[in-house]
C-alpha cells in the first residue's frame, strides 16, 4: 500500500510540474491545506478515491493517469 502512495505522489508531483502549476495553484483550485498536498505528494497522506479524483480534475488528466 506505502508503494502506491509514494507512486501516486510522484505522478502528481510530475503532472503538476509539468502543466507549470505550483502546489499552491492546486490547494486554491481544491480547497486543500498545503501541508496536506505536500503530504500526498510526498506519499505520506493516503487520499481517498473522491481525493484523488478532485487532484485528477483541478490537473485535468484521468484520475487513472494519477494512478498507473
Amino acid at each position: 500500500m506505502k508503494t502506491s502512495s509514494i507512486k501516486l505522489g510522484k505522478n502528481i508531483k510530475r503532472i503538476r510540474e509539468r502543466k507549470k502549476m505550483s502546489q499552491g495553484d492546486i490547494c486554491r483550485a481544491l480547497g486543500f491545506d498545503r501541508a496536506q498536498m505536500s503530504n500526498i505528494e510526498a506519499g505520506k497522506g493516503n487520499p481517498t478515491l473522491a481525493t484523488i479524483e478532485k487532484i485528477a480534475q483541478a490537473l485535468g488528466v484521468a484520475s487513472d493517469e494519477l494512478l498507473k
